[in-house]
């Protein structure tokens, strides 16, 4: 029996916090949690996060081994850490020399007996000084959006907790893999923070964030030093401590620097602006860049420089993404949370592979090409995916030679087919820029006629062709690398819609190499990947009617008014001149000597509050954080008497206290207000154009044995009927979640179709929730006193402006706190709405239900 992990441990715990509803000692995080449960990060991604916040919040940010010692003891400790000793070194380190502390002790410095037990993976996570922690992803997870995801709500807390001792990150340093800086900048920059920060956190954090990323040939960083909330995007090369290249205009002129001198000049300058950033959080996206099959190089450069930093600066935390989270067929230790191959194909993130594994024994090149091209076009010569691009297929060679010897090989099997030949492509190092660019940057573009790659050195890691669905290896190979791996799982890559499988074409000799790299690098097999189902879908739904009229209702609100005329406006004095305050801070250390938990007092350091001053900036957005307005203007109330950019700590508080009075001269009113809202709001659905025509789409992933009982499109209702509907689809397909909803939409429209009357349109309301695509959400007060949202099932219009809104509810999911605000919504709008709840016992029919429903469509017919 395998013994149980670090991650598994916390899955459970963070369950736990989860179902508690996120309490800690900053319940900000509740709110930005409970926020992103709204769809848009994966489940994968939701969870990582949940993970990294429990670790941040209720286990204070603890170190890697300290999270073993609490969880693991005695022997269970050392077999969760992979310490497997022999009976000899065992009884000689536990009974003579110790216990369990001296075996850490010889892992953290017995290079011999590291080397004989191969930990050094496990040396590294033992010895660091700082929290480090693994997030391993699968591909197609979105690790890149997890980091950009921790990285703003640590700015958020940050910016909402003006803590003295600086808990949460203000600034962020992001490793990218190899030399994509510009584009991992890009996807960061372009997260839609707006779906992962709630409105007001949004607004403080996307008018303080700053995104940089180094450039070759620059001395610098392009950063004010000491600043806060800059996000830079770099990689291992231009911040490291190993010295690098450099332009020789910088090694000429005035100073003549040897050149030597002048690499250590450039690396110092670069890190000194990196060391100048307070509370700093690191992110290494690709983190098997550094623990890999390259551990013992790539981490001792990673890891000096990373120490580096945690020497200089106040390091808050590193966080490491990856979709390979093993070292030699050992877990890396520090993982903190994992999601596999396996079951990103369970949930639909990846394409299944199931049965579709080929090994080919003792043929020839030409004979293995042949059949794989015949068989490829037999299977995906019609497959499509959502944008119109034809499914693709990849052979890769060890050499150029071998794919010119193949490519009129290839052609010919394609005429043979009825094929046009010009839609083999070869691209390698040789190949001119234009194909290189066009392999790189526009290999998505459905305009694109190529359909068979020919690959050398190209194509094994980083290349998102989301159509391409088959890979071919014909050869064995000789090196130690994961080229087996990383090239044979590029057709996995799932996009919306499809339920098409993945192909990988191998030689027989492959096989036991791919088996092996996946073990290695996974801790799966490929009898794992073979028995893997896709339990989820990916679904596209599209709006088909866009100009909807708003639904008017009346609401109250609490509002905030100033209680005297002329009292709105802020109006603020310099402070006085007044004594400076002195402080004394003692600092205490863990005795080694003494009994445990006895501190011992090691220095102490005096200051003065108006000696420590911050940026004018800085200090106008805690002011209006604080206060909730607007930090321009405050800038400019207090920017007259700072004429030189920093403000005094005394000072910052004394203007505290003048804004404190004035905005306590305010009082709460209860006031009732018309409100628009609007059913889709096309600026949350993302933008596709198809023949020449723009569409309006998003994605939702299903369980495949949802599809038929819950999903419910234009057509298919069409087909059933044999009539196409004048009501309802507003979206296509519609996603209910039950059948009993499903049921009550085709008897509303069956009902409608036989006499329309009144009726405007009805609208399935109870699938979109995201506050990006529709304001149809409802806040409400639980028992405890905590807000929530609540999307009721459907709205029925009339075209004298009544509304009708329908819950179909089974009695144990009654929620009797949406249920009162609906209720009070409906009493202050007498004339223009009406909300009905249809409670099902279990097994009841909805037939049963629909007659107060048919009584408001048909107030006076029998």
């Amino acid at each position: 029996m395998l013994p149980i992990t670090l991650y598994q441990k916390l899955k459970t715990d963070v369950f736990e916090w989860r179902n508690a509803h996120y309490p800690s000692e900053f319940p900000l995080i509740k709110t930005i949690l409970e926020h992103n449960q709204n769809g848009f990060l994966r489940k994968a991604q939701f969870e990582a996060l949940e993970t990294y916040w429990y670790l941040r919040l209720i286990k204070n940010t603890s170190n890697i081994f300290d999270l073993y010692k609490e969880y693991f003891e005695g022997i269970e400790l050392l077999k969760t850490l992979g310490i497997s000793l022999s009976k000899d070194d065992l009884t000689n380190l536990v009974l003579e020399r110790g216990g369990l502390d001296s075996i850490i002790e010889k892992v953290k410095n017995d290079d011999d007996f590291v080397k004989k037990y191969k930990l050094e993976a496990l040396r590294e996570t033992l010895t660091l000084k700082y929290p480090s922690y693994i997030l391993a992803l699968a591909m197609g997870a979105g690790k890149t959006i997890l980091i950009a995801s921790i990285i703003a709500i640590e700015f958020a807390m940050a910016l909402e907790y003006q803590e003295e001792d600086g808990f949460f990150a203000r600034n962020a340093l992001v490793f990218a893999p190899g030399k994509t800086i510009l584009g991992a900048l890009k996807e960061i920059a372009d997260t839609p923070y707006k779906k992962i920060l709630p409105t007001r956190l949004y607004k403080s954090f996307i008018t303080n964030v700053k995104f940089t990323y180094t450039r070759d040939g620059e001395k610098d960083i392009p950063v004010i030093r000491a600043s806060s909330f800059n996000v830079i995007v770099t990689n291992t090369e231009k911040i490291r401590l190993q010295k690098g290249s450099i332009p020789k205009s910088y090694i000429s002129g005035q100073l003549r620097l040897g050149l030597e001198e002048a690499k250590e000049l450039i690396a110092n300058r670069r890190l000194q602006t990196i060391t100048s950033l307070p509370n700093l959080a690191v992110f290494s996206d690709e983190a098997h860049h550094t623990y890999g099959q390259k551990l013992a190089k790539d981490l001792k450069r990673v890891r000096q420089t990373i120490n580096y930093i945690a020497e200089k600066t106040n390091l808050i935390t590193v966080v490491n993404t990856t979709g390979t989270p093993y070292y030699n067929r050992q877990l890396l230790r520090d993982v903190i949370y994992w999601y596999g191959l396996s079951q990103g194909i369970e949930d639909g993130i990846l394409k299944e592979v199931r049965g579709n594994i080929v090994a080919y024994k003792d043929v020839s090149d030409e004979v293995f090409i042949v059949d794989v091209v015949k068989d490829f076009f037999t299977e995906y010569g019609e497959v499509k995916i959502n944008n119109g691009e034809f499914a693709k297929l990849a052979i890769y060679f060890p050499q150029v030679a071998n794919l010119e010897k193949a490519k009129p090989i290839v052609q010919q099997t394609l005429i043979a087919l009825g094929l046009d030949s010009s839609i083999v492509l070869p691209v390698h190092n040789k190949s001119p820029e234009e194909i290189k660019d066009l392999f790189d940057n526009r290999i998505n573009d459905p305009k694109l006629p190529y359909r068979v790659f020919l690959l050398v050195n190209k194509g094994t890691e980083g290349w998102n062709c989301l159509s391409l669905f088959a890979t071919a290896l014909a050869r064995k190979l000789k090196s130690s690398n994961n080229f087996v791996l990383q090239a044979s799982s590029r057709c996995l890559r799932q996009v919306v819609g499809n339920t098409k499988k993945a192909k990988i074409y191998l030689s027989k000799d492959n096989v036991s190499i791919l088996d092996r790299q996946l073990q290695e690098t996974f801790g799966e097999s490929l009898d794992d990947l073979n028995r893997a189902a896709s339990e989820m879908v990916s679904l596209k739904i599209t709006l088909k009617k866009i100009d909807i009229e708003p639904l008017f209702i009346k609401k109250t609100i609490q509002k905030v008014v100033p209680q005297e005329k002329n009292s709105s406006r802020l109006i603020l004095e310099k402070p006085k001149t007044q004594d400076i305050v002195g402080f004394e801070k003692t600092i205490y250390s863990m005795s080694k000597t003494q009994r445990k938990g006895v501190l011992v007092e090691i220095g102490s350091k005096k200051g003065k509050l108006g000696e420590v001053k911050i940026d004018l900036y800085q200090a106008s957005v805690m002011l209006a954080h604080t206060y909730r307005l607007d930090s321009l203007e405050m800038y400019k109330l207090i920017v007259p008497f700072y004429p030189e950019g920093e403000i005094s700590m005394i000072d910052l508080e004394l203007i505290r206290h003048q804004i404190e009075k004035q905005v306590i001269n305010y009082k709460v009113i209860t006031e009732t207000i018309e409100e628009a809202l609007a059913l889709v709001k096309t600026k949350g659905f993302e933008e596709e154009i198809i023949d020449g025509k723009v569409l309006f789409v998003t994605q939702i992933r299903i369980n495949k044995n949802n599809l038929e009982k819950y999903v419910l499109g234009l057509d298919d209702y069409g087909s059933k009927s044999g009539k196409q509907p004048v009501y309802g689809f507003h979206y296509d397909p519609y996603n209910f979640d039950s059948e009993d909803e499903q049921d009550f939409f085709v008897w509303v429209l069956d009902k409608l179709g036989e006499d329309p009357d009144n009726i405007e349109d009805i609208y399935f309301t109870g699938a979109i929730k995201d506050r990006m695509k529709t304001d149809f959400v409802f806040e409400y007060k639980d028992e405890k006193g905590e807000w929530h949202s609540y999307t009721p099932d459907f709205l029925i219009r009339k075209k004298d402006g009544k509304s009708l809104i329908v819950e179909v509810k089974g009695i144990p999911y009654r929620n009797e706190a949406a249920e009162n605000k609906m209720k009070r919504l409906e009493v202050i709008n007498p004339d223009k709405l009406k909300y009905e709840l249809l409670l099902l016992e279990d097994g009841e029919s909805i037939f049963g239900k629909v007659l107060p429903v048919s009584d408001w469509i048909y107030p006076n017919k029998e």
